[in-house]
């Protein structure tokens, strides 16, 4: 079984109000991105990783590889203006032998070492699986463009969050499907790549993650991330 790891690193980040490039913002001494590369790096069943950059850190982040030592990096390409053709170009870079694709978002640095084995183990058997958590608080639905700063929003209802879940990365899915999806959807506005895999009429199966596993987006998610690493011992 021949797993690639596609790590994305290519966002602006505009949310997070950095000078730095989220991904090699450091938590702890240590550059972001450089977690997750760590964990993927030592999984026995990563055979290669490709790393996305922007033409912004895209050298920075080649010299923190090489500082840190991490093995079985493929290659460092350059992403897209988007998320989409970010992977798209990752997905250009993997291996004739690949037969699984995994796909990351690099600015999740506390991804478990069993959760990819989870989620790697399922996707060989049904083709796709995403890892994600049930969904703890109460969601609505609400009217109103979310960007708007008049607070002008009204509930429209309140939805059963007994079959809601909070939906993260890693994903993983089989070489031939995730190519057949960007090659057939690739243009679509999606979040996640399962969107586009769920676009063929395929089954996605879902591995239970762990609610540590945080993106971090705003300069809150880095407050929380230094906490999480000063109490877990993480890194």
């Amino acid at each position: 079984m021949y797993v690639t790891a596609i790590v994305l690193a290519a966002g602006k980040g505009l949310r997070l109000k950095s000078k730095i490039s989220k991904p090699l913002i450091k938590i702890d001494s240590k550059p972001l991105i450089i977690y997750s590369l760590n964990t993927l790096s030592n999984h026995p069943y990563i055979k290669d990783i490709i790393v996305v950059a922007n033409r912004r850190n895209l050298q920075d982040i080649r010299n923190k590889i090489k500082r840190y030592r991490i093995d079985k990096i493929k290659d460092v390409v350059l992403g897209g203006e988007v998320r989409l053709a970010s992977v798209v170009n990752g997905l250009r870079a993997i291996d004739n032998h690949t037969d699984l694709v995994l796909i990351h978002d690099g600015v999740r640095p506390f991804i478990d070492r069993d959760i990819i084995s989870s989620v790697i183990k399922t996707a060989k058997s049904y083709g796709a699986a995403i890892v994600g958590v049930p969904v703890k608080a109460t969601i609505k639905e609400v009217l109103g463009s979310r960007f708007s700063v008049l607070g002008d929003f009204v509930v429209k209802k309140t939805l059963n969050r007994n079959n809601l879940w909070e939906i993260q990365t890693p994903q993983v899915f089989k070489k031939d499907l995730i190519l057949k999806a960007y090659n057939k959807f690739g243009d679509m506005d999606v979040t996640d790549d399962a969107m586009l895999v769920e676009k063929l009429g395929v089954k996605v199966r879902v591995v239970l993650g762990n609610y540590m596993n945080i993106k971090i987006t705003t300069p809150e998610d880095l407050v929380l991330a230094e906490g999480l690493v000063h109490k877990w011992n993480i890194g």
